[in-house]
C-alpha cells in the first residue's frame, strides 16, 4: 500500500528522484515510526507523514514525522550533532548533559542553554535560556564591549521589561527537538539557503516530560537570552524565573518566540 508520505522538493533534490519515488511507493519507508519531533508513534499508512532529511558534512539521516508536527524539509546540521542524533536513534547514547556551541559572533565564548517552564499570562510555556560564558564581541571588533544583546536585537529579538507578556514570534527561526531531545536553535541561512544552526548541542539535551508536553501543545518555544553573568545555573524553575525577572528589570534580557515546527 502506498504510504501517505510528503516528500518536499528540497528533500527530493537531496535524495534523488529514484529514492523519492521508492519512498512514495512504499519501499524503503516504515509503516510505523516514532515522530522525530514529538516522539510519539505514527503510521504512514494511516496519517500524513513528513520526510525530514538531516544533512551533515559527511552524513545524512532520513527521519519521519507527523505532517501535523513539522513539514517535509532538509535541515543542515553539524556533523557531530548529526552523529549524536544517529546515536540516539540507534540507542547507543550515553547519559546526556546540557551542551553548548560556539557563538556565531566569532568570540571564543560558548552559549550555555537551560530549559525550563515559565508562567506567563496564566499558562506554563516551554522556554530556553541562553547565556554565554564570556562577553560576545562583533567579528573583527577590538575591545571588550559585550555586543551579545545588540547583535540579537539586530536579528529581531525584543528587549524584555517584565515576564508578564509573551514574546513575539521571530520569523525564520525555530527550535529543533528531534527524538524527544533538544538539538539546536535554527536561524535563516543566507541567500535562501535554508536553516542553519545558531546554537547546537554537542550532545542532545534532555528535556523533561513536562517541557516536551508543553512544547507539543503550543508548538512554540520561548527563547530568552542574557549576557554572561545575568542568569547563572539555577537548580529550580522558581529560581530561574527570579533570575529572568531580575535580568529584565536591569535591561539585560531579550526574547523571541520560535516554532517547534520547522525543525
Amino acid at each position: 500500500m502506498p504510504r501517505m508520505l510528503d516528500v518536499s522538493e528540497d528533500v527530493r533534490a537531496e535524495i534523488g528522484d529514484e529514492e523519492a519515488d521508492r519512498l512514495l511507493a512504499g519501499d524503503n519507508s516504515p509503516g510505523s515510526y516514532d515522530c522525530t519531533s514529538c516522539r510519539t508513534p505514527g503510521d504512514s499508512e494511516q496519517e500524513r507523514t513528513s520526510t525530514v532529511l538531516f544533512v551533515g558534512e559527511e552524513t545524512a539521516v532520513l527521519a519521519f514525522a507527523h505532517a501535523t508536527c513539522i513539514p517535509s524539509q532538509v535541515v543542515q546540521v553539524a556533523e557531530d550533532q548529526l552523529q549524536g542524533a544517529v546515536r540516539s536513534i540507534t540507542g547507543n547514547e550515553s547519559a546526556q548533559q546540557p551542551g553548548a556551541a560556539g557563538a556565531d559572533q566569532g568570540d571564543q565564548a560558548v552559549l550555555g542553554v537551560t530549559s525550563g517552564l515559565v508562567l506567563i499570562e496564566g499558562d506554563l510555556h516551554p522556554a530556553l535560556v541562553v547565556e554565554p560564558t564570556a562577553p560576545i564581541a562583533r567579528p573583527g571588533a577590538a575591545g571588550s564591549t559585550d555586543e551579545f544583546l545588540p547583535l540579537l536585537a539586530e536579528q529581531g529579538f525584543r528587549h524584555v521589561s517584565d515576564l508578564e507578556t509573551l514574546p513575539t514570534l521571530l520569523p525564520g527561526w525555530s527550535v529543533l527537538l528531534a527524538m524527544g531531545q533538544l538539538h539546536a536553535v535554527l536561524q535563516p541561512g543566507t541567500g535562501g539557503s535554508g536553516s542553519v544552526a545558531w546554537w547546537q548541542a554537542h550532545q542532545p539535551l534532555q528535556v523533561t516530560e513536562g517541557w516536551r508536553a508543553a512544547a507539543n501543545r503550543s508548538s512554540t518555544v520561548l527563547v530568552f537570552a542574557a549576557p554572561v553573568g545575568s542568569i547563572g545555573q539555577q537548580p529550580r524553575e522558581d529560581l530561574l524565573r527570579e533570575a529572568l525577572e531580575k535580568a529584565a528589570a536591569n535591561g539585560r534580557l531579550v526574547a523571541a518566540a520560535m516554532p517547534l515546527a520547522g525543525t
